[in-house]
């Protein structure tokens, strides 16, 4: 089953709806002064855009942070949505998924001369990409390939000195199967970045199961959002995204 960015994978970072702890701060939405009603609409909106635009050719292959905004902004609007459900406001969801739109849809900037790298929308403070997973298997869904090639290929410009690589799974099946899969996920993705340029000793694997889903789930139900591997770059020995 496929779901609904960034990660990279893409960028990067799913789900449904748990929000993981932040590292930094986001800027408050304005959808938070909309009514529930509203707002479940426009967090839809949001949603919905996010999806069309992983599954496009242009943005998949696209040279820019296109590609993993919208799995970010798939993966924050989900999150949101999944409390919305249960009729409660997610506020760091919510400023995530608005901020990872307006991201996604921002018309690309205009040609200019070369420069010496600067802090840019395709290096953010918290860059964490997200790669899922069909239900039961630890090899990535095909949109990986462009996720990771798009971190290798910035990976210079942006500072980033190392990566983690965390895998997931959601709750069906038991726990020390859940252990082992998430581990060949995040192998598997260790190993697809090793083909794109980056170097084994750059990265570190580590799998956490069903411990952490994006979007929370009674035991035994198949979700695709938690099917993951995250991938979080580091910057000098400071981790730069957060699960």
């Amino acid at each position: 089953m496929r779901m609904k960015l960034l990660s990279i994978a893409a960028m990067t970072v799913t789900p449904l709806f748990m929000a993981a702890p932040a590292a930094h701060a986001v800027t408050r939405s304005p959808l938070l002064d909309l009514g529930k009603a509203e707002l479940k609409g426009e967090v839809q909106t949001r949603y919905d855009a996010a999806v069309t635009a992983s599954k496009t050719d242009d943005v998949r292959r696209s040279d820019d942070a296109r590609f993993t905004w919208a799995s970010e902004a798939k993966a924050q609007c989900g999150i949101a949505l999944g409390f919305l459900k249960s009729g409660t406001v997610d506020e760091d969801s919510v400023n995530r998924c608005d901020a990872s739109s307006a991201r996604l849809t921002a018309p690309p900037a205009a040609p200019s001369m070369p420069a010496a790298p600067t802090a840019s929308a395709d290096c953010p403070p918290d860059m964490k990409a997200l790669v899922f997973f069909d239900w039961n298997l630890d090899t990535p869904l095909p949109e990986a390939g462009a996720t990771i090639s798009q971190l290798a290929g910035l990976r210079t410009s942006c500072g980033w000195t190392s990566f983690k690589v965390i895998g997931h799974t959601d709750k069906s099946g038991a726990d020390i199967y859940n252990n082992g899969l998430s581990m060949r996920r995040a192998a598997n993705v260790a190993a697809i970045m090793g083909q794109a340029g980056i170097a084994s000793g750059d990265v570190t694997t580590e799998a956490l199961g069903e411990s952490q889903s994006l979007v929370e789930t009674a035991d035994g139900v198949r979700e695709a959002q938690n099917r993951r591997v995250e991938i979080v770059a580091v910057t000098g020995g400071q981790v730069m995204g957060g699960q």
